[in-house]
């Protein structure tokens, strides 16, 4: 088994990390080791994805169901593939600060190997995932969430 959770605050608002993260198929633009992805089916709670990624020589492929509860969660478990299991989850909470962005994974490879391998640059690919992630927020938003007005903290 092998779990990482980050926790931050980021000035953007949480509709916009929501649409970051739910645009599956352009992770390849951005992601590090996603080589691949396709969305396979889209509504508007769930969509399932194929994502391929690439580790130098190893690449694995594998299927996820992604339930989508605009703008506040998003969760991914797994279908298909190499795992054992792989669960993903993102929470946005909007606050005067921007928004709390809780970030969590947990998954287990079958291959003992390949979870052995994985397990010791783990914490370091979840990171810069994470990093990728907001980078791309800052690149496709062109104004951070407003700054709060008034003393309960309502937004212009």
């Amino acid at each position: 088994m092998t779990t990482h959770r980050d926790q931050m605050t980021v000035p953007f608002a949480p509709e916009q990390l929501f649409d970051l993260v739910a645009d599956v198929g352009r992770y390849p633009e951005f992601l590090p080791w996603c080589v691949g992805a396709r969305v396979l089916t889209r509504g508007e709670r769930e969509l399932v994805a194929d994502l391929a990624i690439g580790f130098g020589p190893l690449r694995e492929s594998f299927t996820s169901r992604v339930t989508l509860e605009r703008p506040r969660l998003i969760r991914a478990t797994y279908e298909n593939g190499p795992f054992r299991y792989l669960n993903n989850q993102w929470v946005f909470t909007g606050g005067p600060a921007g928004t709390q962005v809780d970030f969590w994974v947990d998954f287990e490879f079958r291959n003992k190997i390949l979870q052995r391998a994985m397990g010791t640059m783990f914490n370091e690919a979840v990171k810069r995932m994470v990093a990728a992630f907001l980078k791309r927020a800052r690149e496709l938003q062109s104004e951070p969430v407003p700054a709060p007005v008034g003393a309960a903290g309502a937004r212009a």
